[in-house]
């Protein structure tokens, strides 16, 4: 019995420091496969000048510890921009340190004005190499330069006065929000809104003239850093949604959703917004009506890395979407 019970004391303590040792391999695997090193691929700037056929350098380096091979690579560019070919197998294989350059061929069609930026991706798929089986890189190039201000991307009139309210047209149908209206509840030319942590400004410009941008992809710098983008403004139908990309001055990017609410009628916390303000009533091409409906104002946020330098924004392209000023937030 004594022996039996030794024999069992040891299978016990035997089967104990296994399940401690097994845990330690373990992490001492993961350890060694995270400082492999992965598989680089690059592409070489895209000659932009169009209407041409691009030539475009892929480079696949194989910097995993094992050999690469069944190497396929495949190319693409913007939306409706034809390449040839869509994807090669060079064959062989390659050992680490090797590197491989394949040419792509893509027709770059004219430049339109404004500011654009074009992204680039090639994809490899492998075996061997750092064992991953995949890797992507991407290149973006820009052309043209972003608004220097949201003023200057100003694209439709939503607040006219009450005794001129033909000029507006902030929902399609010649309606706009009265400025009488909005400066009884504090919004005023050049005033001062506090919104989400946020120190933004109410348009300063005449009524009757562009005062807000109707979302259309519209590219706005923007300096300084924070912890969020903070957009001011308000949605026309209630599908007044999409996404913003805060661009920083390292090259890096953050993008995040965001929605307001119908100007008018949509729960005042649609799409997860706050509300700002309300006036009442609207200016409609005959001139003020619609007393006693609350006509509001709101404001919405996506996060950012506070640690980096913003460089622009790009705003979302979506008509619905009017955006009166944007602002960074501590």
């Amino acid at each position: 019995m004594r022996t039996g019970g030794l024999i069992n004391s040891l299978r016990a303590v035997a089967v104990a420091g296994a399940i401690m040792l097994i845990p330690g391999q373990a992490m001492a695997a993961d350890t060694r496969a995270e400082a492999v090193d992965r598989t680089e691929v690059t592409i070489a700037p895209v000659d932009l000048d169009g209407p041409a056929i691009a030539t475009v350098k892929v480079t696949v380096k194989n910097a995993g510890p094992d050999r690469m091979r069944s190497l396929k690579v495949s190319f693409s560019g913007p939306v409706g921009w034809a390449v040839q070919p869509s994807a090669q197998e060079p064959g062989g294989t390659y050992a680490k340190g090797a590197a491989v350059d394949l040419t792509f061929r893509i027709q770059v069609p004219e430049q339109r004005p404004g500011f654009r930026i074009r992204t680039f991706e090639a994809t490899a798929s492998y075996r061997g190499g750092d064992g991953v089986g995949s890797a992507t890189g991407t290149r973006s190039q820009r052309t043209g330069a972003p608004s220097p201000n949201l003023a200057a991307a100003y694209n439709n009139v939503a607040i006219t006065d009450e005794n001129n309210t033909a000029p507006g047209n902030y929902d399609g149908e010649g309606n706009s929000f009265s400025a009488q209206k909005l400066a009884d509840v504090g919004l005023v030319r050049g005033a001062r809104v506090k919104a989400l942590g946020a120190d933004l400004t109410w348009p300063d410009v005449p009524s009757g003239s562009k005062n807000n941008v109707s979302g259309a992809g519209q590219a706005v710098a923007l300096s300084g850093s924070g912890s969020k983008l903070v957009l001011l403004g308000s949605g026309v139908t209630s599908n007044a949604v999409g996404s913003a990309t805060v661009y920083y001055k390292d090259g890096t990017s953050t993008q995040g959703s965001f929605g307001f609410p119908n100007w008018s009628f949509d729960p005042v916390t649609a799409h997860g917004a706050i509300l700002v303000a309300s006036s009442d009533g609207r200016n409609r091409p005959s001139g003020y009506g619609n007393a006693g409906i609350k006509y509001s104002v709101f404001a919405h946020s996506i996060p950012l890395d506070k640690s980096k330098e913003v460089e622009f924004v790009v705003l979302p392209s979506n008509g619905n979407v009017h955006i009166f000023d944007i602002a960074l937030a501590p």
